[in-house]
Formats: structure tokens, C-alpha cells, sequence
């Protein structure tokens, strides 16, 4: 792929959640957006969404040019496809769709636009299997759900996937404020939702062992580590752990008694039983709150949090220059 065409026009291949807030955070980024989806009244839960979505994008600052009115629907896959510069693909998570889709993507698209998935856990070696034409200027661009409000953005390359696309995809996400993680070996689940997975295998253990309710376990994430993973990663946290002496001697200090915390680490089965244990504990926790009314407190949260690091970023960008100069 040699296109240097600047990116200002995105097809949205299936408007579910991932897809509605891709929809919302490109025209908050001032782009043009047709999305398409054979799904009933999928037009007006995509502008639904993306109205209640507006006020938080806002907040965070619109680029110039953004607006609602960008936003253009159709049902037809090929009208969709027209002029698009880049296709954000969000279809069902089956290999047999994706690779029929990806054929006809192949067809329909000129050979230099790009394709980026949002696949969670199919990798791209085995979803550009059906675009025989053009496999290379396919990648997955995987967000964190919300996209519109959480920047995370994995990109991960398939065995036909060429480093200009992976190149492009970098910096077209980075231009738009999102943080890019190149992901250079394809793992299920990529990286995020690994580390995920990881914390909440130990979660459901120490649920259903009854070692801990679901409130408390909440309690001890979001008041304890959860605090410092919202301003710095684990490895960079570690090196702070280890005080004047950096990761050097958190290792010293550390290694024993950790690597002894992880034989103990347990790997429940998720039986009916222990999924209704966890279940009540989750519906103790939530109380008369709804869904909703939930996914309201995070997102106050997430803005704040998020402001807060951009406010920091900016602060700390000049000492920054000057260390390097």
C-alpha cells in the first residue's frame, strides 16, 4: 500500500456498539462517515447514540468540522463503500462471515484503501483469507470499548498484512488522538483483553471460593491498583515499586514473593453453580442501579480521568522537549 491520501472519509461496516462509537468519535474528529447495516431501525439507534454521545465528546474538545450532520446511512454495502478512504469493519465475530465479507470488501474497494477490523479475538491471518486480491491492505485496528471516550487502539498485522498499511493505520489512529499498541505477534485476544482476561480468572476464583464478595473484589481493583493503572501501566509502576532503585530492585525485592503468589492463583470453571454464585454477587453489588445509570457513573469517571491525563500530558510535554534537547 503507497496511498498517502489523507483519511477523511470512513465506511462503518455494522453499527452494533463498537461500530456506533467509532461512528460518534469520527465525526467528533471533523470526518465523514457513512456506515451501513442490513440490521431493522439500525439508522436511528446509530443517531440515538450518537446523540447521547455528543455532550461527552464535547466535553473533550471537538475537532474542527465535527458535527452530527457528517453522518451519512445506508443499507447498501456498495453505496457505503463509495470514495471511502478507510472501511472500520465491525461485523459478527464468525470466520465464515468475516472472510465472505472481506471477499466482497476485496471487489468492491480500490486496491490502496484500507481495511482495519475491530475484531476482538479472530486474528487477521485468518480473516484476510478472503480478500485474495489485495490481503495486504487489511489490519486489525482493535479499540476498547467505549472507542469514543477510551483512545486504545491494538493494531495487529496478519501474515499478508504489509508495514505501509500497518504504518498508515498507526499513524491515521494517532491523528485522531487515539493511543496506538502494535501488537507484533498475533495472540487470541490480542493484548488488552488478555491482560483482562487474566485479572478476572483471579476474580471469579476469589468470588466463588467465597474468599470475597463481587463488591469488595470491585472495591479492592477501582480503590487500589485500579487508581494507579488509570495514570501509569504495570512494568512502569514496577519501576516505580522498586524506589531509587528502579525495576532493578523491585525485581530483587519482588521476584520471590510474587512468583510464590502466582502458584497459587486459581483457574475456576465456570460451572452453572459458580456462574450463579458470581451473579448474585454482581446483582448484591449493583443494587436497584440499572445498566444505565451504571454506564453513566463510568463514563462521568472516564471523562474526568480523562481530562485530568490530558491536563497532565500538556504540563509535562515543554520538560519533556528540554530533556531530549
Amino acid at each position: 500500500m503507497t496511498n498517502t491520501k489523507p483519511i477523511r472519509r470512513i465506511a462503518i461496516i455494522g453499527t452494533g456498539v463498537i461500530g456506533a462509537s467509532w461512528t460518534a468519535l469520527y465525526l467528533a474528529k471533523g470526518l465523514q462517515v457513512i456506515a451501513t447495516d442490513i440490521a431493522p431501525n439500525a439508522e436511528a439507534a446509530l443517531r440515538k447514540f450518537v446523540e447521547t454521545a455528543w455532550p461527552a465528546l464535547k466535553r473533550l474538545g471537538l475537532s474542527p468540522g465535527a458535527s452530527q450532520s457528517n453522518l451519512k446511512f445506508t443499507a447498501d454495502i456498495a453505496q457505503a463503500l463509495a470514495g471511502a478512504d478507510l472501511v472500520q469493519e465491525n461485523g459478527p465475530e464468525r470466520i465464515e462471515f468475516k472472510q465472505k465479507l472481506y471477499g466482497q470488501l476485496d471487489e468492491l474497494l480500490p486496491p490502496d484503501t484500507m481495511i482495519a477490523s475491530s475484531s476482538s479475538g479472530l486474528t487477521m491471518s485468518e480473516i484476510q483469507k478472503g480478500a485474495a486480491s489485495h490481503p495486504e491492505r487489511c489490519v486489525i485496528a482493535h479499540p476498547f470499548n467505549p472507542p469514543h471516550l477510551i483512545p486504545l487502539v491494538e493494531i495487529v498485522g496478519g501474515a499478508k498484512t504489509s508495514e505501509a498499511t500497518i504504518r498508515r493505520a498507526d499513524e491515521f489512529y494517532t491523528s485522531i488522538g487515539q493511543r496506538t499498541v502494535r501488537v507484533n505477534k498475533e495472540m487470541p485476544g490480542h493484548v488488552a483483553n488478555r491482560l483482562q482476561a487474566a485479572l478476572s480468572r483471579e476474580i471469579y476464583y476469589l468470588v466463588a471460593e467465597g474468599v470475597v464478595s463481587a463488591a469488595d473484589v470491585d472495591t479492592a481493583l477501582s480503590w487500589g491498583p485500579g487508581l494507579r493503572w488509570g495514570v501509569m501501566g504495570g512494568m512502569m509502576l514496577n519501576h516505580l515499586g522498586g524506589g531509587p532503585g528502579g525495576i532493578e530492585h523491585f525485581f530483587q525485592q519482588f521476584t520471590g514473593p510474587m512468583t510464590a503468589w502466582w502458584k497459587t492463583l486459581g483457574s475456576p470453571v465456570l460451572t452453572p453453580e459458580v456462574q450463579k454464585k458470581l451473579i448474585d454477587s454482581v446483582h448484591a453489588e449493583a443494587g436497584s442501579r440499572t445498566i444505565q445509570e451504571l454506564e453513566a457513573e463510568r463514563d462521568e469517571v472516564l471523562l474526568g480521568l480523562i481530562q485530568l491525563r490530558k491536563q497532565a500530558e500538556k504540563a509535562s510535554s515543554p520538560r519533556l522537549r528540554e530533556r531530549v534537547l
